[in-house]
């Protein structure tokens, strides 16, 4: 495994909150609207966040302004993310999370080129598990 970061979801407001913990923490900024990506989304959803980090040699926060049908409630706002960078750790990491719990996206290779999949475990905690395809 690589590392775990934490990912923070809002509800349209995803570029305020990046540039407020931007104030608070430093670091960098790097930003991938759904605008920027093959996601059909509505017009008005285009310059959402689909996926930003927040990054500095001490921590990578990330953020979303998630589904745009999806309506984000306080609480279940932050997931954990997983990066490996093998993927039969990643495939083992997943099921084993997944047991006795719900996998909400199943693992698979998505367009920006990684092995992808999402779940909440049997305690309620909300995991996004990512590896890079090589």
């Amino acid at each position: 495994m690589k590392s775990i970061s934490p990912y923070l979801m809002f509800q349209g407001n995803c570029e305020e909150a990046m540039n407020f913990y931007h104030s608070c923490f430093g670091g960098t900024l790097e930003i991938r609207r759904f605008g920027d990506t093959e996601m059909p989304v509505e017009e008005d959803y285009r310059d959402k966040i689909m996926h930003g980090e927040l990054k500095s040699d001490d921590f990578c926060i990330m953020f979303s302004d998630g589904a745009p049908h999806k309506k984000v409630e306080y609480g279940d706002n932050i997931q954990l993310n997983i990066n490996f960078d093998d993927e039969e750790k990643t495939e083992a990491i997943f099921n084993k999370l997944a047991d006795g719990g719900t996998v909400t996206m199943p693992l698979d290779v998505t367009f920006w080129n990684a092995k992808f999949g999402m779940l909440v475990d049997k305690f309620g905690i909300r995991w996004m598990v990512n590896c890079p395809i090589s």
